[in-house]
């Protein structure tokens, strides 16, 4: 599975805001996952049979919208031979507007940002938004590993969900009451025996993690040192070996440690994530501040800088919560751009050449308009949360738009 973007992430953010606003005056809102595997045939087979069992609601203005929304669902698969690469997600309704006769239908239709795992069909007063949400959730990959003398467990953790890989044990013998010579024996067989159990562990370890193409990191786990020893040695592939965050004391091996591990370990994994965003915006204000730096920063000054393609990585706040009005006028086809906030009205624009009233050809996010020319030029784009004390400052002190240059202009 591939990384999830920011910008995915900002935009499933803003769909979910967006839909959650959304009631209908009955059970009538229908919502549709599709796994990328599933036929269209077969949703289209059951959307049919949903539309005949629609003939049994008892209120007329509710079977209707229902019928409505399922022949617009059934219309919208012909567009599709199969299912996108990612499976496809359907929100159709009538939503009132205001008093009664005011229904008006809305569609929305896209490929999620993550694989749908399985079908769907919903039909409420709400948006079945859940599978949505979880996308939000972390879905980063990382290794687990709790590690004593007698035992080892191996397990992969995907967003919360944690999947147990291996179970080991090791045979080697505990304490010995034996003496002199036959002690120093015993003692090298079970140094010998918990090195060939660390192999062990570390040849499972590297058959686990190796084949995970979007692990982030590993962290390994247990009561004593052996931990500790196991890391030190030579068991690991040095391309798991470099992935190691961080180890973690825990009272317990088996399943209930690797528990205690994630547990202990979620503060480490979420300071990843937030370390990164503090970096970006300290890197940019580290070349704010030199005389020489590479910074820009104000809506006109990005902007200007993206379309000459000076731009190398962008930074938006996820607050920045306006949209850029396009206006064009009917005489003189002059085209004139405002940016407003998103709950402002609609004004009234004059053309600037001939004073004739502009027409407002498009509105669309604002985020959406910087990332798209970030996109034709090749600038890295990234959303940036006001979780952290640097995010606040990015969207407080510079309007939530700031730029790190490739060149100086």
């Amino acid at each position: 599975m591939s990384e999830v973007s920011s910008k995915e992430i900002y935009e499933v953010k803003r769909t979910l805001e967006e839909l959650s606003q959304k009631r209908g005056r009955g059970t009538e809102l229908v919502s549709v996952y599709i796994p990328p595997d599933r036929q269209i045939s077969d949703v289209v087979k059951h959307m049919r049979e949903e539309l005949s069992q629609s003939a049994n609601i008892k209120s007329k203005q509710t079977k209707k919208n229902v019928q409505s929304a399922i022949e617009v669902i059934m219309q919208r698969m012909k567009l599709f031979p199969k299912p996108p690469e990612k499976g496809l997600v359907l929100f159709v309704g009538m939503i009132p507007k205001g008093g009664p006769g005011t229904e008006k239908m809305e569609t929305y239709v896209f490929e999620p940002p993550e694989p749908v795992q399985t079908y769907v069909y919903h039909c409420n007063s709400e948006f079945y938004l859940e599978p949505l949400q979880e996308i939000l959730e972390e879905k980063d990959v990382y290794g687990l590993a709790v590690i004593d003398r007698k035992e080892a467990t191996i397990a992969i953790l995907r967003g919360k969900r944690i999947d147990i890989v291996k179970h080991l044990t090791s045979g080697v013998p505990g304490k010995h009451k034996a003496g002199g010579q036959s002690q120093r024996r015993f003692d090298r067989l079970i140094d010998l025996a918990a090195h060939e159990f660390k192999k062990r562990i570390g040849e499972h370890m590297n058959d686990a993690f190796l084949n995970l193409p979007d692990l982030k990191g590993v962290i390994v786990g247990g009561p004593g040192h052996t931990k500790e020893e196991f890391i030190e040695g030579d068991y690991l592939h040095h391309e798991i070996k470099q992935k190691i965050i961080t180890t973690v004391d825990t009272s317990y091996t088996g399943e209930f440690g690797i528990r205690e591990v994630m547990d202990k370990s979620m503060d480490v994994l979420t300071e990843i994530d937030v370390m990164r965003e503090k970096k970006l915006v300290q890197k940019f204000l580290h070349e704010l501040v030199d005389e020489h730096g590479l910074a820009s920063y104000g809506e006109a000054d990005v902007r200007g800088n993206l379309s000459m393609g000076a731009v190398e990585i962008l930074l938006l706040s996820e607050n920045l919560k306006k949209k850029r009005l396009i206006y064009h006028c009917p005489s003189c086809k002059a085209q004139t751009e405002k940016t407003v906030n998103k709950e402002a009205d609609e004004e009234e624009v004059t053309c600037p050449t001939c004073g004739e009233k502009m027409k407002l050809e498009e509105g669309r996010d604002l985020i959406d308009d910087f990332v798209d020319m970030a996109e034709e030029v090749g600038s890295e784009v990234e959303i940036i949360s006001t979780e952290t004390e640097e995010g606040m400052q990015l969207f407080k002190a510079f309007g939530g738009i700031a730029a790190i240059l490739r060149y100086r202009t």
